[in-house]
């Protein structure tokens, strides 16, 4: 197992907000070169853009890593309204903000819808899934989710007020921390419970949850509901990496099978002896596919 250092786990190097043409602020976090090719990470679930990977290979790959706030996580200005076409709307014009026109993106977790949805409409030249999470309310996967699993899978789609009240009422960024390592594998858990991640980790939970849950409820309902994008739409190639031990309940069943085999370009990446922790512990192999074979 590869623990991430503190050389990999760092506090963001910059900071920036911008405004977006609907009225709200967008924030991200960054590191590596300021004129370093621009790859885009879309976070997980919870979680404000604070949370990086792979700072020790940044510099040497020459890669910008931004990593933007959801609406109403972290400094991004929340919208009640929110989807996964209304946040990848606002992905779509912060991409065109910095202005190289597609860039790479690399997702994690809860973060993949709103990536799918942004390379079904926008400028994504190439995309990593990593540790994703699929749609749920799909058949193949829904009848063997955890009862509880599939209640809140129910409401997202047929009473979103439910599922959001419920949400806010027991997410916390302490709560929040405990609930994931505990439905993770010992493998992740090991990881995850190490330093400097675990108070990295924290860290952007606890800036996540700064404006309360309910930027927090919203995502699980855009994410746990049908899906609106067309997956024809997504032309780009797409990576996926998952690990066979990979016990979180809320990411993909099978691993990425059913979601590979939806996509026109995908490359399934499958580890067996390893867990949903990819992302920290192949950070230098996932960036390195990404933007050379971009």
């Amino acid at each position: 197992m590869i623990f991430p250092t503190s050389d990999a786990i760092r506090n963001p190097e910059r900071t920036a907000k911008l405004s977006l043409q609907n009225g709200r602020r967008m924030a991200w976090s960054e590191w590596g070169p300021e004129t370093g090719k621009p790859v885009l990470f879309i976070s997980g679930a919870g979680t404000a853009g604070s949370l990086g990977f792979g700072a020790d290979c940044l510099d040497e790959l020459n890669i910008r890593l931004i990593a933007p706030d959801r609406p109403g996580l972290g400094g991004s200005d929340p919208d009640p309204g929110k989807t996964l076409q209304s946040v990848s709307d606002d992905f779509a014009e912060m991409i065109w903000h910095l202005g190289p026109g597609s860039i790479p993106v690399v997702a994690v977790s809860q973060g993949v819808p709103f990536a799918l949805a942004l390379a079904a409409g926008g400028p994504v030249s190439r995309l990593a899934v990593v540790s994703g999470q699929d749609e749920l309310s799909r058949p193949e996967f829904f009848n063997g989710l955890p009862d509880q699993l599939q209640q809140m899978v129910r409401d997202a789609e047929d009473d979103p007020k439910a599922l959001i009240a419920m949400l806010e009422g027991f997410a916390d960024p302490d709560s929040f921390l405990e609930f994931i390592i505990s439905t993770s594998s010992a493998l992740d858990q090991g990881i995850y419970s190490s330093e400097p991640f675990r108070s990295a980790f924290k860290a952007a939970l606890d800036r996540g949850f700064a404006q309360g849950a309910t930027g927090y409820a919203l995502d699980t309902v855009a994410a746990m509901g049908p899906w609106s994008f067309t997956w024809d739409a997504i032309t780009c190639p797409v990576d996926l990496w998952y690990g066979g031990k990979d016990a979180s309940p809320v990411h993909s069943p099978d691993g990425g099978a059913l979601m590979a085999s939806r996509l026109k370009h995908a490359n399934r990446h499958f580890f067996e002896n390893e867990g949903g922790s990819l992302l920290w512990a192949r950070s230098r192999e996932i960036l390195t596919v990404l933007v050379e074979a971009d």
